[in-house]
């Protein structure tokens, strides 16, 4: 597996993170089985995945003692990102924070500490130099952002605290970060880490009509406001988004690469991109998409791609928040 150096630390991760949110089941993944999450989870590394995404927010801590138990012993061997909620970001709160983290995990360090979404009520001068502080102390070894977009981005420029990764939504149904963000994450050094990278299996052909997609799955900006779920005031684009899922199966087909492949080989294409965090609810799953480090693409071929989604990039725009019209992105 491909690495990538992670800037203002000594940090190598993998091109590809195993993300460790629906392995909790609950919310949108519905039900889980212990077993299928331990099995996906040593299968990532076996597959050559040395970066783990967590967050005390998934499932309570649950998915950080997941994480725990299925690779406690290989801990010198892997990379844990996990994330602090906006409700935490107060200096002493977020210390706090850490340290239930290091218990979850079991850990004495965590590798990479993301800031999970912006907080505009308290300073990010005041959190970014408590991160500063628990790097100093040995409890992090780098941190990061996560949906943090050009003014926060800015922030962390000027406030001399040097970041590391900023994670955000990022696929080829959803480009928004392509007008203004990703260009100032190239330009500050701050590689992205991609969430979301095949947009909850639409990305896989999973589904072929907007009605199959069950509510939970379609709270995006792509779908109607009247969906159950939605939290966003727009129309949507449901029609155009499964026109461009079906020329972009069709050209899967084409090149004889499987669909979330291709889908995910685009990410890692991308300049600016570090890696893409992809999930996985069993041992099979996994290894399906571990196969996308292996894909090649022809420049043709990302060409082709960008050309085929671009109509859907410009009716969705530069919101990058993916599920409200108010963007949580700042």
């Amino acid at each position: 597996m491909e690495k990538y150096a992670l800037p203002n630390s000594d940090l190598e991760i993998s091109r590809l993170i195993f993300g460790c949110w629906a392995i909790v089941g609950g919310f949108n993944w519905g039900p889980q089985d212990e077993r299928d999450s331990l099995a996906a989870i040593k299968m990532a590394y076996d597959q050559g995945i040395t970066t783990f995404d967590t967050a005390e927010a998934y499932g309570g801590g649950a998915s950080e003692n997941l994480l725990a138990k299925a690779l406690g012993e290989k801990r010198k061997d892997i990379i844990i990102a996990s994330k602090a909620g906006p409700a935490d970001f107060a200096s002493e709160d977020i210390k706090n924070a850490c340290e239930r983290g290091l218990k979850n995990l079991k850990t004495d360090y965590i590798d990479l500490y993301q800031l999970h979404w912006p907080n505009p009520e308290i300073p990010l001068e005041e959190t970014l130099g408590a991160l500063q502080e628990l790097r100093e102390e040995g409890k992090i070894r780098a941190f990061g952002v996560s949906n943090f977009g050009n003014e926060s981005l800015d922030t962390c420029k000027n406030s001399g605290f040097k970041i590391s990764s900023n994670q955000m939504a990022y696929n080829l149904l959803f480009r928004a970060i392509e007008y203004s963000i990703l260009p100032q994450c190239i330009e500050d050094d701050v590689p992205v880490l991609c969430y979301s990278p095949i947009m909850q299996g639409l990305l896989t052909g999973k589904f072929s009509s907007e009605a199959e997609v069950p509510d939970d799955r379609a709270r995006t900006r792509h779908f109607t406001k009247e969906r159950s779920q939605s939290r966003h005031q727009e129309e949507g684009c449901e029609e155009l988004t499964f026109q461009t899922i079906s020329q972009i199966r069709e050209l899967s087909k084409e090149a004889n690469i499987p669909m979330g492949n291709l889908s995910l080989a685009w990410l890692l294409y991308q300049k600016g991109v570090a890696a893409a965090i992809v999930g996985g609810r069993n041992a099979a799953q996994v290894r399906k998409n571990a196969a996308s480090a292996q894909v090649t693409l022809t420049p043709s071929l990302v060409s082709s791609l960008n050309e085929i989604t671009r109509p859907l990039k410009e009716a969705l725009g530069p919101n990058a928040d993916l599920w409200q019209t108010d963007g949580r992105v700042v």
